[in-house]
Formats: C-alpha cells, structure tokens, sequence
C-alpha cells in the first residue's frame, strides 16, 4: 500500500512539474506551437487528476490512525492540480480576448491539431467507457446484494414465525401437563382413600366376628 501510494506521489510529481514547465513555455508560444502546448497540459493535467482519484480510493482503506496525514498531503496535491488547471484556464482565455492570437492559433489548426483533438475524444471516450463499466458492475454487485440481503430477512421472519409457534405449542403443552398432573393426584387421593376405607371395613368385620364368636361360646357356658 505505502509503496503505491509513494509510485502515484512521483508520477504525480513528475507530471505537475511538466505541465509547470509547459505554463511558461505556453506564455512564450504562438499558433500551432501554442496550441500542442496546451493540448499536451491538459492531457497531463487529466492524468494527474486520475492519479488524485486513486491515491484518495487507497487513502480510504487505510486505518485511521495513518488515513489522517495521507489525506492531508493529498489536500495539498488537490490544491496545486487546482493552482495548474486555473493558470491553464487564464492561459487559454487569453487566447480568445487576444484577437493576433486569436488568428494565429486559428490559422494554425491543420490536420495534425485535428487528428490530436480526435485521439484526446477517443481516450476521453475509452475512459467514459470504462467507467460506465465500472457503474454498471457496481450496481450488479449492489442489486445482488440487496436480493440475498431480503432473503435473509425473509428467511429470519420465517424462522422467527417457526420458534413463535413451538413456543406457543410448548406452552400449551405445559398447560395440559398441568391439568394432567392434577387430575393424577387426585386419583391418587381417592384410591388412597377407597383403600383406605376398605381396609377399616376388613378390620370392622374381623373385630364383628371375633365379637360374634366370643358371644357365641359364651352362652353354650
């Protein structure tokens, strides 16, 4: 990671100091000299902005304790793109207010400048391309994710409705034990007591008939 970072700091560095040096020979220039100077600027300046692009995405994965600094260089990078582009912006609207340059630079555009413009649309247009791609597989990627993420909650619901119901079931099946439990005692409790009155009818008849003998033998006395 600080190694790409560092390799996109020199590239940007070299191409800043490039389009630096372009600036002042642009002032110098006329016609078509002029013109290829500012062509290749903006060419430079596009790509240091690309570089911007992808030293900030890096920055971004970085832990906070090291995103901090990193992010405070790329500001000041950010500032001197912006310094360039501004001074190359003055450059070509002085162009335009100078009618004798204004002149020279249209009598200047020859073939060559046209087939510069065409390559500069085309990479313009390679890039538009890419980065359509690029959407285009995101929002792949986001869709799919947002279907598995409702499955998920589709299948949550229907897990929680699941243990709702064996809930519910369990409580009416502690219900029922319960109620079971209850009317086994109190079968327990009447055969306890129907055992319990048969065997005091058992004694009672055992005592009447030893009552009954001894007042048997006791009149044959």
């Amino acid at each position: 990671m600080d190694n790409l970072l560092f390799t996109y700091e020199k590239q940007f560095g070299q191409l800043t100091s490039d389009v630096t040096v372009k600036l002042g020979a642009i002032h110098q220039s006329h016609g078509a000299e002029r013109k290829s100077l500012i062509s290749a600027a903006e060419r430079q300046l596009d790509e240091a902005q690309e570089l911007l692009e992808q030293m900030d995405l890096e920055i971004r994965e970085l832990p906070n304790s090291e995103r901090g600094k990193l992010m405070g260089r790329t500001k000041s990078y950010q500032t001197e793109f912006n310094d360039l582009e501004s001074k190359l912006k003055k450059l070509k609207l002085t162009s335009l207010t100078n009618p004798s340059k204004l002149r020279e630079e249209l009598l200047s555009y020859d073939d060559s400048e046209c087939d510069d413009q065409r390559t500069r649309l085309l990479d313009n247009s390679e890039r538009l391309e890419n980065s359509s791609r690029r959407l285009d597989v995101g929002y792949r990627v986001a869709t799919e994710t947002e279907k598995i993420g409702q499955d998920i909650l589709e299948n949550l619901h229907r897990d929680r409705e699941t243990l709702t119901r064996a809930k519910q079931r369990l409580r009416e099946g502690n219900a029922n034990l319960g109620k079971s439990s209850r009317v086994v005692s109190s079968m327990m409790k009447r055969i306890v007591q129907n055992r319990a009155l048969m065997l005091f009818i058992i004694v009672f008849m055992f005592i009447m008939v030893i009552v009954v003998i001894y007042i048997g033998v006791n009149r044959k006395k």
